[in-house]
C-alpha cells in the first residue's frame, strides 16, 4: 500500500477530489498554506495499491495544470527602513507537489 499526498492549488482542488472519488479513490482533504505566496492550497492525502499510483498520478496531472500569475510581493524602498513598495512578479502557480510514500500499516475502524 502507499500514501499519496498531493499539495494543490485550492482552485484545482474540488474538481480533482470529485474525479478521484468518482474513480473510486478515498481521499482526504485539508486545508493548507503555501509558504511562497501565503495563499491558500490544498493537501489531499490519498491511500491506494501499489498498482493503481500510477493511474492516480495521471489524474492529478491531468487535473492540475500549471498557469502564470503575476502577483504583488513587498520589498524595501531604495535608501530607507521599513517601507515597503509592491512590486509586481510573474510566477508560475498550479500543478501538484507530490509524495509518494510507503505504507507499512492500514487499519481501518
Amino acid at each position: 500500500m502507499k500514501l499519496i499526498v498531493a499539495i494543490v492549488q485550492d482552485e484545482q482542488s474540488n474538481e480533482l477530489i470529485g474525479i478521484l472519488t468518482d474513480n473510486g479513490y478515498r481521499v482526504t482533504k485539508l486545508a493548507t498554506t503555501g509558504g511562497f505566496l501565503k495563499a491558500g492550497n490544498t493537501t489531499l492525502m490519498i491511500g491506494v495499491e501499489k498498482d493503481k499510483v500510477e493511474h492516480v498520478l495521471e489524474i492529478i496531472e491531468e487535473e492540475c495544470k500549471t498557469q502564470k500569475k503575476t502577483v504583488t510581493s513587498p520589498s524595501p524602498a531604495a535608501g530607507s527602513t521599513g517601507v515597503y513598495v509592491p512590486y509586481p512578479v510573474e510566477v508560475k502557480v498550479g500543478g501538484a507537489t507530490i509524495f509518494v510514500l510507503d505504507v507499512d500499516k492500514y487499519i481501518k475502524i
